[in-house]
């Protein structure tokens, strides 16, 4: 994974965080790693196919990593484009929130 990633790389990760079903994925892997029949398991309402289509976007976002041993895949969540997000996007907003509740603060005491 590159260091310096561009606007096209967090583009993909919102966009595979877009659709619910793919945050539970997530969620499911967060809670343990797990092979792709497990995942599939996960979500009975849907089907195989189904599940695949959504599992190649989250592996295009690089937030899952699939290995194969043998005959199985292997599933893991990959946490660092979330991170990038949170520290590019949420983190800064989240201290510039601060910022302001700490000047609104302020002034309050003055007045």
């Amino acid at each position: 994974m590159n260091a310096e990633r561009g606007a096209g790389d967090d583009d993909l990760v919102f966009k595979a965080l877009a659709a619910p079903v793919r945050r539970r994925m997530l969620d499911a892997l967060r809670e343990a790693p797990r092979t792709t029949g497990e995942l599939c398991a996960c979500f009975p309402e849907l089907d195989r196919t189904t599940v695949l289509q959504h599992l190649k976007v989250l592996e295009r976002a690089e937030l899952v990593i699939g290995r194969r041993e043998g005959r199985e895949r292997h599933l893991t969540l990959a946490p660092l484009p979330i991170k990038r997000i949170h520290d590019r996007w949420i983190g800064a907003y989240a201290a510039a929130a601060v910022q302001l509740l700490d000047d609104l603060d302020r002034d309050l005491d003055r007045g």
